[in-house]
């Protein structure tokens, strides 16, 4: 039987968020060039939710440096929440 204390480990953790952030950072490398080109674009739904999942700093490192979605208030206003949201989440689950 799997136990969560072997799934749930802090390297885990780690791996899985250096994952959805090079993911996030990614996204925003491939929309950016499917914008230059006039082609079928990633939702920005979809970028959101990658942000939520864990990828907010691959989301910002990628907009500023591909200066993609910079001009949207979702984004440039968004993201910076949702990190805020996320902390006080972390900080939150650690005093309980």
């Amino acid at each position: 039987m799997i136990e969560f204390n072997n799934i749930f480990t802090i390297k885990n953790l780690i791996i899985y968020l250096i994952i959805i952030n090079i993911v996030a950072f990614l996204a925003m490398f491939i929309d950016k060039k499917k914008a230059e080109k006039d082609r079928w674009r990633i939702k920005e739904s979809t970028l959101l939710i990658l942000a939520l999942a864990g990828g907010c700093i691959g989301a910002i490192a990628g907009m500023y440096v591909f200066h993609h979605k910079t001009q949207k208030p979702r984004f440039y206003v968004g993201i910076p929440i949702i990190i805020i949201l996320q902390i006080l989440l972390i900080v939150a689950v650690a005093i309980m």
